[in-house]
Order: structure tokens, then sequence, then C-alpha cells
């Protein structure tokens, strides 16, 4: 089950929740203020899809500042 990160619309507040993919954030409450108006928030870590942009493995980039796999 992935873990998801969700920001109250009226305090502001950032919390995680843990739901099945594709779950939306009914029935969701903030745990700071009770609000139900909370927004999922956009992580790199939970998206999913294809990326339009290609990655490039070798190179100086990176930690290290390496040259690629050995």
């Amino acid at each position: 089950m992935p873990l998801y990160e969700y920001r109250c619309h009226n305090c502001k507040a950032a919390f995680e929740v843990l739901q099945n993919l594709g779950q939306t954030a009914d029935g969701l409450s903030c745990p700071e203020c009770g609000d139900i108006d909370v927004e999922k928030q956009f992580s790199t870590f939970a998206s999913t899809g294809s990326s339009t942009s290609s990655a490039s493995f070798g190179g100086s980039a990176g930690c290290g500042g390496g040259s690629g796999f050995s």
C-alpha cells in the first residue's frame, strides 16, 4: 500500500496516509484541525506513468561525479 501526503487547505498542515492505489481523499480529515478540505500532494516517489524526459545513466552527473556504472 503506497504512502500519500496530503495538505489541509484550512491550517496548511501536511500529513501522510496509507492508501490503496487510486483511492481518493473522500472520508479523510486533517489530524490537526479536523477539516475535510484536504488535497493530495504531488510526489515523484508516488507518481506513476511514463516520463517524457530521457534519463542519462552515464557521464559525470549524479552522486560522486563518477563515470556511470562499472
